[in-house]
């Protein structure tokens, strides 16, 4: 009825962040087979992000799955279920969630039956330029203009800083704020003593925000960078085991926030980040993290419920040699799904 099933995913080039470099990663899934129907949910722990990440994390995955006993009778049960899965293993709940979605929708891949499933509208999306040496970050921008984005987000803060300012200097050359979105993603890796400084110099390139620019967990340090107002700052790895999002929202004050549903436990528990957001005044935009196509297919449809202008952060699916077939296409900076290609599963 359940089964616990790994997939290594291989990059197609070395992809820098301020962590490390990635050339691999694991994907976990489940998949759910009863009176004829299957539903398939991805989980895809990170090193240095998810709490319940291991070098191999199919024993654990199987321990927390071992509880259900039986699948819920319907749709309005999932949560329940969902929730009996340990807080501290975000990316296990959110795949449980993503199978049992898919299972009880019964349609080869739709998690949520909207406008974006069905293929009438498309999200916008920035255009992911991943940290490496300068020419390689350069082929990779000129790339994503060919190919239409107006909006980029650069991964930075793993090669010289000065080079980075560079970087973005050169495409500012070209390319005004008006013309052309660059948003970018530190990662933690400044301190909060370099912060202000390295944020002056990044604001004057018109930069729209900056996501995470000090290791998550010191809230004072981040909310009085934020009170400098240089610029608007995006919480990230921020949100990560946050157990109340409306005081985090509340202490902390940053005008962005980025949800990525496989680190937060899945799509209940982003609506709650939403609405806590909403409630405060605090914008808000999703990501995807890393997943197969198969879960990007989901965190998709999941981001298609809302009506966001902002561009969002989906497009892994690229990123592979070895990935699946769902339908999804990126045309112009836009992200498009097809409801007539069948998804390829890889189990079946």
């Amino acid at each position: 009825m359940i089964q616990l099933l790994s997939h290594p995913l291989q990059f197609h080039f070395e992809a820098g962040t301020s962590r490390g470099v990635l050339t691999q990663k694991t994907s976990y899934f489940i998949q759910i087979e009863q009176d004829g129907k299957i539903g398939l949910g991805e989980a895809g722990p990170l090193r240095g992000l998810s709490p319940e990440f291991e070098e191999d994390c199919l024993p654990a995955f199987q321990k927390a799955i071992a509880t259900i006993k039986q699948l819920p009778e319907n749709p309005e049960d999932i949560d329940a279920l969902v929730q009996t899965i340990p807080f501290e293993q975000p990316s296990f709940r959110a795949a449980l969630e993503m199978a049992l979605l898919d299972y009880f929708h019964a349609k080869d891949g739709v998690y949520f039956d909207n406008s974006f499933a069905r293929g009438v509208s498309s999200l916008p999306i920035n255009g992911l330029i991943w940290m490496g040496s300068p020419e390689f970050m350069r082929q990779q921008i000129a790339e994503k203009l060919a190919e239409g984005y107006t909006c980029l987000k650069l991964k930075i803060g793993a090669i010289d800083f000065e080079q980075e300012i560079e970087i973005i200097s050169e495409i500012r050359k070209h390319f005004s704020a008006a013309e052309l979105t660059i948003r970018v993603d530190a990662n933690g890796a400044f301190s909060p003593q370099d912060a202000p400084s390295k944020l002056e110099r990044l604001a004057k390139l018109d930069i729209h925000s900056i996501e995470q620019p000090i290791q998550a967990g010191q809230w004072k340090a981040m909310h009085a960078l934020c009170a400098l107002n240089i610029l608007p700052i995006a919480l990230d790895e921020e949100l990560i085991q946050a157990k109340d999002p409306q005081a985090l929202l509340e202490s902390i004050q940053a005008p962005y926030i980025i949800l990525k549903p496989s680190l937060l436990g899945g799509f209940r528990a982003s609506n709650e980040w939403i609405q806590a957001a909403e409630t405060v005044g605090t914008d808000w935009w999703i990501t995807s993290a890393l997943e197969s196509n198969i879960g990007l297919q989901a965190v998709a449809q999941f981001t298609g419920e809302y009506r966001n202008p902002l561009p969002q952060g989906l497009g892994t699916g690229k990123l592979y040699t070895n990935n699946f077939d769902c339908g999804l296409s990126i045309q112009k900076g836009h992200i498009y799904s097809n409801p007539h290609t069948k998804r390829t599963n890889p189990f079946a």
